[in-house]
Parts: C-alpha cells; structure tokens; sequence
C-alpha cells in the first residue's frame, strides 16, 4: 500500500543544511501496523509528510497503492488524499465551530466519497461519543478529542491510515485505546503507519523502526 524509495529531505536554518530525512525505504502493506520511534528532531513527521502527499521529497520516490502522488496536479493530489490515506494529528484540528458530528463528516468534503451520516453516526458510537455527536470541541476532554479525529480519519475507510504522535496528549488509558483502534485498523485490513515517541507502540504493531538524525537505525 506505501511504498518508500531512497527519500531524502532537506531543510537550510541560519546557512547550515539540514538533513531531515536521509535516503529511507520502507514498505508498508495491508494489514501491517508499522511504528516508527525516535527523539524529538529524529525526522519522524518529516517522513510522515512526505509519505502522506503533504510535502514532496527532494529525492526518491513515494508511492500509495503504486500511484506516485507528487506527479499530480495539486488539486487532484488533494483529492487522492482524501480517498486513500487518514490522517491523525496529536493537535487534532477540530474544527472549533462545528459537532463532532460534522467534525467527522468533513472528511468527506475532498474526497469523492458522499457524506454518509450512517456511517459517520456508527463511527461515533463506536468510539464511545454518542453522547457528545452535538457537541462542540470545546466541550469534549482531550480523549474524546482524539476520538472524533481518528473517527474522522477512517470515515472513508481509507485503506491507509498515518498518525503522527497521536497518544502524545492523552492519558495512559486513552493512550492504549488509541493504539488499539490503530492496531484492530490494520488486522481489518489497512495499513497503518504511526511516528511516536510512545514506546508501548511496539507492544501493538507488527514492526517497528528506529530513526535518528534521519536514517533508519540498522542495529
């Protein structure tokens, strides 16, 4: 389903050149939950970016269900986006002005899918937000937070899902359960890649990789 080539990314700070990413490879299939961990600098969401269709390697080559999306033309990679890949953020991005219940349905405003309020309600008793389908982020904890943007990254049941530090807000309950949900999304049949500093991750994926200073740890 993901399929990373000697991708590579750097970034120049006061005219010195950083590498961020430095010529990684991986794969990713369906039904594999990959965890990828390091410290904080590690390149860890500057390799989820570009692996996600947000921001184009400087080198190499990012394919999603063997479809290069940095050939496209933004508009139709937005759109690709949309339809193949979830994404879940530790900051959420809820919109403040809307329900959950829209919360998750927009997900299917850049995507070909329709809006399917059946499913997006199914969605939100699954996560145990039922009784918050009207309400406004403000008024929900950080789990239930949580909750909403990973019920709105698998509303069109994409069959990749990216998550970047998503526990790293949460308390340890809330933490396993989100793990969990990733981990239950994969065995379903999609593939999950998650960049975290949460080392219980590896209790819950099939793989796990180390980067440091950009490069994938080979020890």
């Amino acid at each position: 389903m993901l399929e990373i080539n000697g991708i590579s990314k750097t970034f120049t700070k006061s005219n010195n050149k950083i590498a961020a990413v430095d010529n990684i490879s991986l794969k990713v299939q369906a039904g594999q939950f990959l965890a990828v961990q390091g410290s904080s600098g590690s390149g860890k969401t500057t390799l989820l970016l570009m692996a996600g269709g947000l921001s184009a390697p400087d080198s190499g080559l990012v394919k999603i269900n063997n479809i290069n999306p940095y050939v496209m033309s933004p508009e139709k990679r937005s759109v690709f986006r949309a339809d193949n890949i979830g994404f879940v953020f530790q900051q959420f991005f809820l919109i403040p002005y809307l329900t959950v219940l829209e919360n998750v349905l927009t997900a299917a405003l850049a995507s070909n899918a329709r809006a399917d309020n059946n499913r997006a309600m199914e969605l939100i008793d699954s996560f145990g937000l039922a009784d918050r389908t009207h309400h406004l982020p403000g008024e929900l904890s950080m789990g239930e937070k949580q909750r909403t943007a990973l019920a709105r990254a698998v509303l069109n049941a994409p069959p990749l899902l990216l998550a970047d530090e998503p526990t790293g807000n949460l308390d340890e309950v809330n933490g396993k359960a989100v793990l969990q949900y990733l981990a239950d999304y994969a065995k379903s049949g999609g593939a999950v890649m998650l960049v975290t500093h949460d080392h219980r991750a590896a209790d819950y994926a099939t793989g796990t990789v180390i980067m440091d200073y950009g490069k994938i740890k080979t020890e």
